[in-house]
């Protein structure tokens, strides 16, 4: 399994038009080949209410950077939500766990 991570910095004042941009979105991804699961949180630290951090759950890292990206639904997705970021997120992908508590 990998974990697709991303911070997402939204331009203040757009959280709410992002939130309901991103219930949009869901259904564009949840449907991919290889698709497990996604997490979508909202920081809670002081002065930090406009970043939210991303989380996807893949069979693998070419269901999501060759499957995905290059789907007709990652255009719609990249419509519906990349106009809210500033900066725009960097992505990470991460392996199976090395230590569980």
């Amino acid at each position: 399994m990998i974990l697709e991570s991303a911070l997402l910095d939204v331009r203040p004042g757009l959280e709410d038009e992002f939130l309901a941009a991103f219930t949009q979105a869901r259904p564009l991804i949840s449907v991919q080949k290889g698709f497990r699961s996604l997490e979508l949180r909202r920081c809670l630290d002081e002065g930090r209410g406009s970043r939210f951090l991303l989380q996807v759950s893949w069979d693998t890292l070419a269901d999501h950077t060759e499957g995905f990206r290059h789907s007709a639904e990652y255009a719609q997705w990249r419509a519906l939500l990349h106009h809210f970021y500033a900066p725009f997120p960097e992505v990470e992908h991460y392996g199976d766990p090395l230590l569980t508590a």
